[in-house]
C-alpha cells in the first residue's frame, strides 16, 4: 500500500555530470580491454578452459539482462508508479541484450569444446528427432531467433520510453503495455529455449522441463542485486539522492526477498520431481554434483542462495538500511555466479571444483563489456523517464 508523501521532494538533476560519466566510461572500457586481453592469452594456452569459463560468465550476465527486460515489461503491465524513478536504469540494463549477440560469438565458435552432442560418436546414440534438434546449424539458428526477439522487444520499449521523454504523452504508457503483454510470453519462450540450448544441452542425456524458469529466476534475482548496487553507487556520488529514496529501496528489497523465495521454490520443485521419479537419465544431474568437492557447493547452495538472504531480508528495517542492502546486493551477485558455475562446470570437471584464473578474466571481460554499453545509454538520455506522467507520484512514493 502506498500514498503520496505530504511534503515536496527536492528536485534532482536527471543527467549524469559529464566528468562522472567520462570517468566511469573509462574505467569500464579499461576493465573490458584488460579482461579481453587476458581471455585471448588464456584462449591461446587452453582453448577448452577458456570456452568453459567464458560460458559461465556469459550465462550469468545474459540471464541477468533478461531479468531486466522481464521487469521492465512487468512495470508497464502493472502500471507501476513506485518504480518509475528506477525504470530508466532497468531499461538501460535491458538494452545491453543486443550486445549479447556479439558476445555469443566465442560460444558459437567453440561448440566442440562445450557440447558433446557436436561429436559424431555421441550424436549417433541419439534418436533421429534429438539428433536433428542438436545440430550446430539448429543451435546457431535458435540463438539468432532468441537475440532477434530480445533486440526487437528491447529497442521497441526503449524507443517508446524515449519518445515519452520528449512528448510526455500518457498514451505511450498504453503503447508500452501493449508491447509488454505478448513480450512477456515471447521472453519466457525464448529464454527457456536459450537455457535448454546453452545450459542444459551440455549434458544432452539429461533434461528438466522447469530448467528455463530456474535460469530466468536466478537471472532476475541477480538483476535486482545489480540494480540496487547501481542505485547506491549513484547515490554515493550525489546522483538521484532525492529521486530514489529509502521508500524505493524498500520495494527493491521486497523484490529481492520475493525472488529469493521463488528461486528456492523452483529449485526444490526440480529436485523433488527428479528424486521422486528416480529415472537414471534425470538423477545423473545431482549424482555428479554430489561427488568430490562438488558436494560441498551442492549442500551449501540452499544455505547461501536461500536461507541466509531470506532471513536477512525478511525484516523491514534491513530493506530500508542502505548499507546492509548494498552488502546483500554484492553478496547476491557472487552467489548468482556460483550458482551458474555449479550448473555448468560439473559437466566438465566431474571429480570436483577446479577454479581457474580464466574464470575471473571472463567475468571481467563480459561484465566490463555489458557495463560499458549500459553506461553509454545514460550519456544522452535522462537517467529517469522524465516524461512519464506517473513520475510525480513516484517521487512522492511512501511505504506504509
Amino acid at each position: 500500500m502506498a500514498h503520496d508523501h505530504p511534503h515536496d521532494t527536492p528536485v534532482d538533476s536527471f543527467r549524469i555530470p559529464a566528468g562522472t560519466w567520462t570517468h566511469v566510461r573509462n574505467v569500464l572500457a579499461a576493465l573490458a580491454l584488460v579482461g579481453w586481453a587476458a581471455c585471448l592469452a588464456g584462449y591461446l594456452q587452453n582453448q577448452d578452459q577458456f570456452a568453459r569459463s567464458y560460458l559461465v560468465a556469459f550465462l550469468a550476465t545474459i540471464f541477468m539482462a533478461l531479468g531486466g527486460m522481464l521487469f521492465v515489461m512487468i512495470q508497464h503491465l502493472t502500471n507501476s508508479v513506485w518504480s518509475v524513478t528506477v525504470r530508466r536504469l532497468m531499461e538501460s540494463l535491458m538494452m545491453s541484450l543486443p550486445v549479447g549477440a556479439v558476445l555469443f560469438i566465442p560460444i558459437a565458435l567453440n561448440t566442440h569444446s562445450l557440447y558433446e552432442w557436436v561429436h559424431p560418436e555421441v550424436a549417433n546414440h541419439f534418436s533421429a528427432t534429438k539428433a536433428a534438434y542438436l545440430s550446430e546449424r539448429g543451435f546457431i539458428l535458435r540463438a539468432f531467433i532468441c537475440f532477434f526477439i530480445w533486440t526487437l522487444l528491447s529497442w521497441r520499449l526503449w524507443s517508446i520510453s524515449r519518445q515519452q521523454d520528449h512528448s510526455g504523452a500518457a498514451s505511450l504508457c498504453y503503447s508500452a503495455a501493449k508491447v509488454s503483454a505478448p513480450g512477456v510470453f515471447f521472453l519466457f519462450l525464448s529464454a527457456t529455449l536459450a537455457a535448454f540450448d546453452w545450459n542444459m544441452s551440455i549434458n544432452p542425456h539429461w533434461y528438466s522441463t522447469i530448467y528455463g524458469v530456474y535460469c530466468l529466476t536466478g537471472g532476475a534475482w541477480a538483476f535486482f542485486a545489480i540494480l540496487i548496487w547501481i542505485c547506491l553507487r549513484l547515490r554515493a556520488n550525489g546522483i538521484l539522492t532525492n529521486s530514489i529514496t529509502p521508500e524505493h529501496y524498500h520495494d527493491l528489497g521486497k523484490w529481492q526477498f520475493a525472488l529469493t523465495a521463488f528461486w528456492a521454490y523452483i529449485a526444490f520443485s526440480q529436485y523433488m520431481l527428479i528424486w521422486y521419479a528416480n529415472l537414471p537419465e534425470e538423477t545423473i544431474y545431482y549424482k555428479v554434483r554430489l561427488e568430490g568437492s562438488w558436494q560441498f557447493l551442492t549442500k551449501a547452495l540452499p544455505l547461501i542462495h536461500f536461507i541466509f538472504p531470506f532471513f536477512l531480508l525478511i525484516a523491514r528495517p534491513i530493506k530500508r538500511n542502505l548499507s546492509v542492502l548494498g552488502f546483500v546486493a554484492a553478496y547476491v551477485l557472487i552467489v548468482h555466479y556460483l550458482d551458474v558455475y555449479w550448473m555448468i562446470m560439473p559437466n566438465y570437471f566431474k571429480s570436483g571444483i577446479q577454479f581457474h584464473w580464466l574464470d575471473l578474466a571472463s567475468v571481467v571481460a563480459v561484465v566490463g563489456t555489458f557495463g560499458f554499453f549500459f553506461w553509454q545509454r545514460l550519456k544522452d538520455a535522462p537517467i529517469v523517464p522524465e516524461g512519464d506522467p506517473r513520475l510525480a507520484k513516484s517521487l512522492r512514493f511512501h511505504n506504509v
